[in-house]
């Protein structure tokens, strides 16, 4: 007779949780948005991390995971990487936050510019929504339009932020969304807003909130952008999670579609606050005069130089096609494991942004789910039930030999819990 397989003894967490209950009393949720532990398994995930190394991070009781959230996208590389601390720190001697700003935003610009297919000009700034923000802005300051068509996620903006809490409805009217990878859904937003949508932002890869990650059909980001000009709009990929990670120059390059404008930022300085709008010098014209756009902190040089540095590395060391290889060779053993397991999951994703899904059908899913994230987390791997998962460059192979080890037990302690009818 087969040997059931355990659950995995749950992990000592008593310094993180004790720490949880007094941020509560510093700041409204404990820790913000997408970190707060009900996007996690509640008391079994950590909550405050010491230390990252390679592709492995380290929490405050001390346990040991190899991370596959990568900080959320952030981490291409792999963490404390000396090349880019020690530029960054030289940076330091001679100040990063000026009046002014240093000649590095002109390489750095420059650099973008070149790097990804829809350069002409571009846009430094310093978070994701900072950079879907601007770009949505000059969108509608060039087109004298105010609706916005969006398919994906896109940050915090109050014209795209998933909590509507606090946002006008009026706001909110102005936006309107449609289906990755239907063409005919597209169509019906510009024919309910005939003359009215100012742009179309979209992410090349779809990567909806805990739902399968599709790469785009064929065709379909053409069709996209025929559509989009046809009816006089501004074509806008968000690129903020595939920019750096799928090809140096972003799905635009991968699949050889080029946008109006993109927003990258995330794999772009391997951890360092930076994002860019890079695209059209006729559409970000705009900010000379018709549009405003301004920060204290958008032309300090720590992030800068850090953005260089790891370009350098990334081009050196040919990082997105050691990425895309090892991450090929993890999804056929994925979706091995994933179909002997007789779990009702699937596997989604691209090389290097994998993903599990559970099955909404099955009346069994959330609590399928709960265990799976549950037993991985305990074994080890550290995961997140709502979003997809990333393969960076330190990654090594005994890293993503055990990390499929970690799964193939989750899953089958799951199967015996549930089993299926």
């Amino acid at each position: 007779m087969k040997k059931p397989v355990e659950s995995a003894p749950p992990l000592d967490l008593k310094r993180s949780l004790a720490m949880f209950e007094d941020a509560q009393r510093l700041t409204p949720g404990g820790v913000g948005g997408i970190r707060r532990p009900y996007n996690f398994v509640v008391g079994e995930y950590p909550i405050f991390i010491t230390k990252g190394y390679g592709g492995h991070i380290v929490d405050v009781d001390g346990n040991d995971y190899i991370d596959m959230l990568c900080a959320y996208g952030p981490i291409i590389l792999g963490y404390v990487e000396p090349e880019i601390n020690d530029a960054v720190k030289a940076r330091m001697d001679d100040g990063f936050c000026f009046s002014l700003v240093q000649p590095i935003q002109n390489e750095l610009e420059e650099r973008l510019a070149d790097v990804l297919p829809c350069g002409e000009q571009t846009i430094i700034v310093k978070t994701g929504s900072d950079a879907t923000n601007a770009a949505v802005r000059a969108a509608r300051a060039y087109t004298g339009r105010e609706v916005i068509a969006r398919c994906g996620y896109h940050g915090w903006g109050d014209w795209c932020v998933e909590n509507p809490g606090g946002i006008p409805q009026a706001v909110q009217d102005l936006t309107k969304e449609f289906h990755y990878g239907s063409i005919e859904d597209l169509e019906r937003v510009f024919a309910e807003n005939d003359g009215r949508v100012a742009c179309v932002i979209i992410t090349p890869v779809g990567h909806p909130l805990a739902a399968p990650v599709m790469p785009p059909p064929p065709g379909y980001l053409e069709a996209v952008k025929e559509l989009t000009h046809r009816h006089g709009a501004v074509l806008i990929f968000d690129e903020v999670r595939t920019g750096f990670r799928v090809a140096m120059g972003g799905a635009q390059e991968r699949y050889g579609v080029t946008p109006d404008l993109a927003t990258v930022g995330k794999a772009m300085a391997n951890g360092y606050p930076i994002a860019a709008v890079v695209g059209s010098r006729e559409v970000l014209s705009v900010y000379e005069k018709a549009a405003f756009l301004s920060s204290t902190f958008f032309p300090n040089s720590l992030e800068m130089v850090a953005a260089m540095t790891c370009m350098d590395i990334l081009e050196r060391e040919k990082v997105q096609d050691v990425i895309w290889e090892r991450g090929t060779a993890f999804l056929e053993k994925l979706g091995r494991i994933v179909d002997d397991s007789g779990v009702p999951v699937s596997m989604s994703g691209i090389p290097p942004m994998p993903f599990l899904w559970f099955d909404k059908a099955d009346e069994h899913y959330k609590a399928r789910r709960t265990d799976f994230y549950t037993q991985c987390i305990r074994r080890g791997l550290f995961v997140q039930p709502y979003h997809h998962w990333y393969i960076c460059y330190r990654h090594t192979e005994e890293d993503l030999a055990r990390a499929l080890e970690v799964v193939e037990e989750s899953l089958a302690y799951v199967g015996e819990r549930y089993p299926r009818a």
